[in-house]
Parts: C-alpha cells; sequence; structure tokens
C-alpha cells in the first residue's frame, strides 16, 4: 500500500502525539496540528522528509482550510484526517462558565476541519475522517461533563449524517469511542471548578474519582497502533470502542436500552392510529 498522507488536530500530546508517531513509525505523511507548532519539534526533526509541524486553533474556520491547504501543498493529498482535538472541564451544568467555549472545540472545532477536508477528499476519489469521540459520548450521563458529552454526542450524529451523504464519493468515516488512558485529558489538561455543596455527590464525586487509577487503564501507544491498522482496512466499522472499559459501558447500555424499549414498546406503538389505545403504562418499581 502506497503511504498515506495523515492530518491530526491535537498532536502535541496524548492520542495525537500518540497517532502521529505510529502513522510515521507505519510508513505513512502526517501533517501534525497544535495550536503551539514548536510542541510538535521533536517528532518533526525525527520524521523531516514526512512529516510537517501547522499551527492550528480548530474553532478558527479559516485556520482549518489552510492546514488542509497545507497538506496538500507538502504532500499532494490528504488521505485521513483525525479530529482529536478537544479538551474537558469539571463543572455541574448550571454552573459551569465554559460551557460555550468547550463546546466550541469538541463540537464545532470537528466540523471546521470535516468541512475544509471533504471538498479535497471528493476532488481525489475518496478518503476517511476520523472523528474522536469518548465511550461517554455513546453512554453519557457523567456528572460534570455536561458540554464535553453534548459534543461528543453531537459529533456521533453530525458524523452518522455525513457517512450517508459522502458515501457515494468514497470517503470513509470511524468514530472512535476510548475509555480511560494514560493521557493528560483528566490530568493537567482538565480543570475542575469549586463543587457548590449541593452538587458535592455527584459532580464532586467524579472530579475525585478522576484521579484514580481506573482513567488510566489504557494505553494510548496501543491505541494508536490499534488506529492506524484500521484505518488501512478496507471496511471500516462505523464506530470503534476502545479499552475494556468502553466495551463494557457501551455493552451495559444497550442492554438497558432494549430492555427500555421492549418494556415501554405496547406505551410508544400506541400513539399511532392503527394501533390499540390507551393501553396500560408498566407498573412502576415498588
Amino acid at each position: 500500500m502506497a503511504a498515506q498522507t495523515w492530518l491530526i488536530t491535537g498532536s502535541s500530546r496524548g492520542f495525537g502525539r500518540a497517532l502521529a508517531t505510529a502513522a510515521l513509525e507505519a510508513g505513512d505523511n502526517v501533517v501534525a496540528t497544535a495550536r503551539k507548532p514548536s510542541d510538535l519539534s521533536e517528532l518533526v526533526e525525527l520524521y523531516p522528509e514526512r512529516s510537517v509541524a501547522v499551527e492550528l486553533d480548530v474553532v478558527e474556520e479559516l485556520a482549518a482550510e489552510d492546514a488542509v491547504a497545507a497538506a496538500v501543498d507538502r504532500f499532494g493529498r490528504l488521505d485521513v484526517v483525525v479530529n482529536n482535538a478537544g479538551y474537558a472541564n469539571v463543572a455541574p451544568i448550571e454552573f459551569a462558565d465554559d460551557f460555550h467555549n468547550q463546546f466550541d472545540t469538541n463540537f464545532w472545532g470537528v466540523y471546521n476541519v470535516t468541512v475544509a477536508a471533504v471538498p479535497v477528499m471528493k476532488a481525489q476519489g475518496g478518503g476517511t475522517i476520523v472523528q474522536f469521540s469518548s465511550v461517554g459520548g455513546r453512554v453519557g450521563g457523567t456528572p460534570g461533563l455536561g458540554s464535553y458529552q453534548a459534543a461528543k454526542f453531537a459529533v456521533d450524529g453530525f458524523t452518522r449524517v455525513l457517512a450517508a451523504e459522502v458515501r457515494p464519493f468514497r470517503i470513509r468515516t470511524l468514530v472512535v469511542e476510548p475509555s480511560g488512558f494514560a493521557t493528560d485529558w483528566a490530568g493537567s489538561s482538565m480543570g475542575v471548578d469549586e463543587i457548590p455543596p449541593e452538587y458535592e455527590e455527584t459532580v464532586g464525586a467524579f472530579g475525585r474519582f478522576r484521579e484514580a487509577a481506573a482513567l488510566t487503564a489504557g494505553d494510548p501507544v496501543r491505541a494508536a497502533e490499534i488506529l492506524v491498522r484500521v484505518v488501512k482496512r478496507r471496511h471500516l466499522p462505523s464506530h470503534l470502542l476502545l479499552g475494556a472499559g468502553a466495551v463494557d459501558r457501551a455493552q451495559d447500555y444497550s442492554r438497558s436500552q432494549l430492555d427500555q424499549a421492549a418494556e415501554w414498546a405496547a406505551v410508544s406503538r400506541s400513539a399511532d392510529f392503527a394501533e390499540d389505545y390507551p393501553v396500560d403504562l408498566p407498573k412502576d418499581p415498588a
């Protein structure tokens, strides 16, 4: 297989850095982006012929277009885009001062880079768009992560529609849903606001839990190597869970959703003209 060209957002550390390294070690080209390209100097020095550092704040639409153009200018095409840049701060929804700012990065940043990449991939006859979500973007419900998980749900919905629209152009999509990994996401990169006493039982509990060993169970180097192998397949899954915790949570959630849908099926069906109405509601638990 010929060398592919990757554009990876948030490449200075964590998943982005591990993925940039894995792609380069696989013989591919990488356009590594970060707000501070100087943070990528070591990577570029190791692979000067096959890597380039580009400044990118994903919130800036024109900057996303420039980054895509830089990839084409340097390597002639753009095969894989990875929307990895993102962050989370912990606060109750009621008091989250940066809810909008988090959403701008975690959703609109994905939108900006994706929309910039699609015309290039259409023109060249295909490509792959990888969106980093989270198992929380499938399961949800983590106290304190309202903005982050809302954005990840939005990324998932956006990508499902995108996949249907761009399939005729041979553009593929993959939504990645990790659980806890040994990155800075839940460490120095995550801010925890002062938690009001009434939210100590819920948001406060997560603020303490994020520092536990369970949040560093995953190896980002292994995950990056897996992703490079997956992207090189002919057929992609629509979603890829990463980490044992992600698999367990997703399967438990799917089972509970199916059970709930079955329990309420008669009530749900009764809303149609052709169905029996009224029907009894399920009994409340004792």
